[in-house]
């Protein structure tokens, strides 16, 4: 479904389902931020509390971990949320060819 990172192709290249008029919008996003932020900030306080770490590495090691945590899902929620608006038929997908 999706072309390079998180561009959405024009269609499904192997059963011709049109896909441009799909609307994710900041919704991958917002769902990003709000599975990483509830992830890793229960991680962030048991490490420090358990740890007591030093706070530029606590800050190091956390945002690596952030990063590469919301690099993973970014595309995965983008082609989530395209694909229930084409379950739901949600604008446009389920219009008459």
């Amino acid at each position: 479904m999706l072309r390079g990172y998180l561009s959405v192709r024009n269609a499904c290249p192997v059963c011709g389902e049109s896909l441009h008029h799909h609307r994710a919008d900041d919704g991958p996003a917002y769902l990003t931020i709000l599975i990483v932020g509830h992830i890793m900030a229960p991680l962030i306080l048991w490490a420090f509390t358990t740890f007591r770490p030093e706070p530029l590495v606590l800050a190091a090691i956390f945002s690596v971990g952030c990063v590469a945590l919301s690099l993973y899902l970014l595309p995965r929620l983008k082609g989530t949320i395209v694909a229930i608006q084409w379950a739901k038929r949600m604008h446009g997908f389920g219009a008459a060819a």
